[in-house]
This record gives structure tokens, sequence and C-alpha cells, in this order.
């Protein structure tokens, strides 16, 4: 059993899961949270609160996702969260995450997120991608892109559109454009990943002895790392 195709299809799993889960699409202004286990913060993120534990937290969304309303971005760090812990286990995984804080993966620092520039073709099912809406109405600004999880070749789940694929995607966005909008949605050339060898790490001991380094193999790639994010550009 290898870590990184197994965390990919967990994160998969978990996209599938709340796409059913019952859980609203709000922006962050209106989300909403079960407060038994998390506090809403005036960003409209989720604070984990100090008597639950992190994989409790996790679970309740996927158990009671009517209790709860999210942005896509929310959505996305959920699910990869959802994720790791199925393929981690509670106990690794509390450990790890003892703060939990639900708001967006682009400043999420837990998970260590490898953003790569390459073209969109290039992602793997598992990766996080974005469908951008260039002249998006502004009375909509929700709807300025969509972030989505890639479930297989061209199908995705995206938190508020369900799971369909590109064209179906793009077909939604730009329901939300200008009047007289001459420019379509779009999905950018840019996918994200977690630091599968990092946190293979953690993994138990029969996935960690096939671990292999993370992304896509080229030499002329260009790294650099800028706080806790990593980002490749080939």
């Amino acid at each position: 059993m290898q870590f990184e195709p197994t965390l990919r299809a967990n994160i998969i799993k978990a996209a599938k899961a709340l796409s059913r889960g019952g859980a609203e699409f709000e922006t962050f202004r209106t989300s909403f949270c079960n407060q038994d286990y998390w506090i809403l913060t005036n960003e409209g993120g989720f604070l984990l609160r100090k008597s639950e534990t992190p994989s409790e937290g996790i679970q309740d969304i996927f158990s009671n996702g009517k209790k709860y309303g999210f942005e896509c971005a929310t959505a996305i760090i959920i699910i990869i969260y959802k994720g790791v812990l199925d393929t981690l286990g509670n106990d690794q995984f509390n450990k790890l995450f003892p703060n939990l804080h639900l708001y967006s993966w682009q400043i999420d620092s837990d998970l260590g997120l490898i953003q790569e520039h390459a073209p969109s073709a290039n992602a793997q099912p598992g990766d996080v991608l974005y469908f951008k809406n260039p002249e998006v109405d502004p009375e909509e600004m929700e709807w300025r892109g969509e972030n989505v999880i890639k479930i297989d070749d061209d199908l995705f789940f995206g938190h508020g559109i369900g799971i369909k694929n590109a064209k179906g995607i793009i077909r939604a966005l730009n329901k939300h454009r200008v009047p007289q909008a001459t420019e379509s949605a779009y999905l950018e050339d840019q996918f994200i990943y977690p630091d599968f060898d990092n946190l293979s790490k953690y993994a138990p001991a029969d996935m960690r002895k096939f671990s292999h380094k993370a992304g896509r193999p080229n030499p002329n790639a260009v790294c650099a790392r800028i706080g806790a994010r990593k980002y490749i550009r080939n």
C-alpha cells in the first residue's frame, strides 16, 4: 500500500461524501457551523473548540452536514483534512492538527500545501484546481471562481455546484457573469496538493516504506518556498 495513492483516493472519497452530506454553500459572511464543535470566527471560519478532538470535529461535518454552511475554499480544506484523517487515523490526526482552524486553503499552513504552476491536464485525481470567472457579476462575487477537487479525468467536485465535468462547471459559473459578458469562465493552469512526503512520515509503517517524492518529476522545474507554502513552476 502506497501513501500518496491512498491519500489521493481518500480525498476523492471525502469530496464525494461532502457532495451528498447536506452542507450548504454560503459566503464567508453567511457561513454557519455546529457550535457544539466549532466557534464561528468573524471572518467566517471555524475554530475547533478546546473541548473537542480534531477528528471528531471533522467527522461531524460529514455526519451532520445540514448544520454547516461554508464557502468553496473552506470546503476544499475540509475535504483534504478528511482525506488525511482517513489515511492516518484518529490518534495521529489529533496529534498533528490539535488547533484546527477551517477557513481557506490559501492561508492553511498545517498541510504544507504545494502549488504547482503547470498545465491543468497534468493534475491528478485528488488535486485542487480553480475555475476562474473573469467577468463575474459584481453583485455575485461568490461566483468569481470555483475551487474544485479533481475526481477523475474531466470530472470535478465544487461545493455549491456539485460533481460535474469541466463544461458543467464553466456553464454554472457563466450564469453569474455581467450582462453582455464576452469572456467565459475557464480552468486555470495550476493545481495544489498536500505535502505527501511530509505527511507520509506519520503514516502506518506499511505505507511509509513505499512512500516516494511527491509531485511530478521534472529536472527543469523551479521550486520556491514562501512561509509554509511550496511553489513549483514547470
